[in-house]
């Protein structure tokens, strides 16, 4: 993997990332039965996903792969952590990386950081992040693919940064500088009773849509005009207040989640190392 992984992200960066991406984008929407089934038999299958979760049993129940790709779980499935001090995972998947970060450097993987600026687009609530904490956590295919909050949150900013579609997998993530900061992706910046917290939705090669509760699909874009600028939508006289566990949005294929959070707002962190793997509602540390 030392020669392969350099040699596979080399290889991406000649793909062209939104036109592979808005290809699975149609064929996983597909609702011809023959079609339908067959991808979520063969592709479900490969990724083993996991049916017994799924409120849902039966392949005719599913008009779309997608549909089935983005299915809700039994009730009871995922339980949230009760600790009212408590903040949880948003999304099932494994720890990519995570901690304190020191001024606005985010570590990307062994020897990589990042700007969180870049991040979030130079949101005026980067100033407010310095030095505090992350999560990044991988949700790969056969993963649950909704995001839920990790705490309370009344939604101030939506923001839209369209960028690349690199892979996220580890191979990826190791190889490609900055990847995070240009990939394609989703910020939502909520306030909380500790100050801001956001929200980062990546999107990866394959994963060119992702969606939200309170605006729906979010990418693709519609309009050519809006692929190529940031946008940014004012929440903040919105009513849009979500509480812990609530579902916030979703990927139509697997990708990446990052939550930041102050310095002032954490406490203390659970104890997870690069690799562990977590569950919605899952406890990720405690708030200050």
């Amino acid at each position: 993997m030392k020669i392969l992984g350099p040699l596979l992200a080399l290889i991406q960066y000649i793909l062209p990332h939104h036109l592979l991406s808005r290809c699975m984008f149609h064929l996983t929407r597909v609702k011809w039965t023959p079609v339908k089934n067959t991808l979520i038999v063969v592709i479900g299958g490969l990724a083993g996903a996991d049916w017994s979760e799924s409120r849902r049993k039966n392949l005719s129940d599913f008009e779309s792969f997608n549909d089935f790709f983005t299915r809700e779980l039994e009730p009871g499935a995922r339980k949230q952590n009760p600790d009212p001090k408590g903040f949880n995972s948003p999304c099932d998947g494994v720890i990519s990386e995570c901690g304190r970060f020191t001024g606005d450097r985010l570590l990307q993987a062994k020897g990589h950081h990042y700007s969180l600026g870049k991040l979030l687009a130079n949101d005026p609530a980067v100033k407010d992040f310095r030095n505090g904490f992350f999560h990044t956590i991988y949700l790969a295919p056969h993963n649950y693919h909704r995001i839920h909050m990790p705490r309370d949150g009344h939604l101030q900013r939506m923001i839209h940064v369209p960028g690349r579609l690199y892979g996220v997998a580890d191979w990826s993530v190791q190889n490609v500088k900055d990847l995070f900061a240009r990939n394609e992706r989703v910020i939502s910046i909520f306030d909380t009773a500790s100050g801001p917290m956001a929200v980062v939705m990546v999107g990866a090669l394959m994963v060119g849509s992702m969606q939200t509760v309170w605006s729906g699909q979010v990418t693709p874009p519609r309009g050519q005009s809006s692929r190529k600028r940031v946008t940014v939508g004012d929440y903040s006289h919105h009513d849009v207040r979500l509480a812990k566990g609530d579902e916030m949005g979703r990927f139509n294929m697997g990708s990446t989640v990052i939550l930041i959070q102050p310095a002032n707002a954490v406490a203390s962190l659970a104890d997870f190392a690069r690799g562990d793997p977590v569950i919605v509602g899952q406890a990720l540390g405690k708030l200050a």
